[in-house]
């Protein structure tokens, strides 16, 4: 499975930015997908994770209530609808698909490369 995240770019504090993930080579329909994301000198770190059939959602506490996981008509696309943005959410975002929705990077096998999201105060 090869992973596109899009979407990321420059917004002020508060605004808004939705993020796609993009799944090729093979279909994303039986896998639960996460998001992750790095800031600089920072670990990679868990935001959101949905379930194959949207059924099981989970979120950071650092992000709940402001963004969103969702997965397109085609369960082929998956969304990150980011609301409210800080600037502490400045950071390289990325998708993954693995089993099971978890919170651990290890329970991915899937990584895309990510996109930059940068929040100006």
């Amino acid at each position: 499975v090869q992973l596109q995240a899009s979407g990321g770019g420059l917004v002020q504090t508060g605004g808004s930015l939705r993020l796609s993930c993009a799944a090729s080579g093979r279909t994303i329909i039986n896998y639960a997908m996460g998001w992750f994301r790095q800031a600089p000198g920072k670990e990679r770190e868990f935001v959101a994770a949905i379930s194959w059939n949207g059924g099981r959602i989970y979120y950071s506490d650092f992000v709940k209530g402001r963004f969103t996981i969702s997965r397109g008509n085609t369960k082929n696309t998956v969304y990150l609808q980011m609301n409210s943005l800080k600037p502490e959410d400045t950071a390289v975002y990325y998708c993954a698909a693995g089993s099971s929705p978890v919170v651990t990077l290890k329970g991915y096998d899937y990584w895309g490369p990510g996109t930059q999201v940068t929040v100006s105060s």
